[in-house]
């Protein structure tokens, strides 16, 4: 399955690259995800929960950053099993443009299943990933579209983080 599309983000460059680099942000975006940890550098680790049609498999992974062009572009590469539901690996091209006080984000989906999942049929499949992968650009638009970036040392409005903390806290 491939799939292409982009999303302007409310956003500055910088902070759209530091969050595709951020753990916190990636968990919070990918839909179904239980746990995130590691690193850009040494890629990232993830449990993800999903439901394809009548499977619903528990994922672990691993997800790598490559092709770091800092900050025009970058390769989103990951793979996961489900245990007996089997398995899915893809990736995302991903390239950044300035216009004005936004950023547009520009994505290349590919995706991959076997076992169980590859069962369910070309158009379930292709229906899922597609899902997915808005689901994951939509919620990285609101999450870092909606922050304030912070323009200089001196400012009385919360950071990117600050009000990431206030709407895991349902503040």
């Amino acid at each position: 399955m491939d799939l292409s599309d982009n999303r302007t983000i409310n956003a500055n460059i910088q902070t759209v690259w530091a969050s595709l680099l951020d753990p916190a942000i990636l968990k919070e975006c990918v839909p179904g995800c239980q746990e995130m940890t590691g690193t850009a550098e040494t890629g990232f680790n993830a449990v993800v929960v999903q439901k394809v049609g009548p499977v619903k498999a528990t994922f672990k992974g691993a997800v790598t950053l490559s092709d770091l062009n800092k900050p025009d572009s970058l390769t989103i590469s990951g793979e996961g099993t489900g245990g007996p539901a089997g398995f899915a690996k893809g990736g995302a091209k991903v390239r950044l443009e300035t216009q004005g006080k936004t950023t547009i984000l520009h994505y290349e989906v590919q995706a991959k299943v076997g076992g169980k999942l590859a069962q369910l049929g070309s158009r379930i499949i292709d229906g899922f990933a597609k899902k997915m992968a808005d689901q994951f650009f939509n919620n990285f638009q609101e999450a870092v579209g909606a922050v304030t970036p912070i323009v200089d040392t001196v400012s009385t409005e919360k950071g990117w983080l600050g009000r990431l903390i206030d709407r895991l806290l349902g503040r």
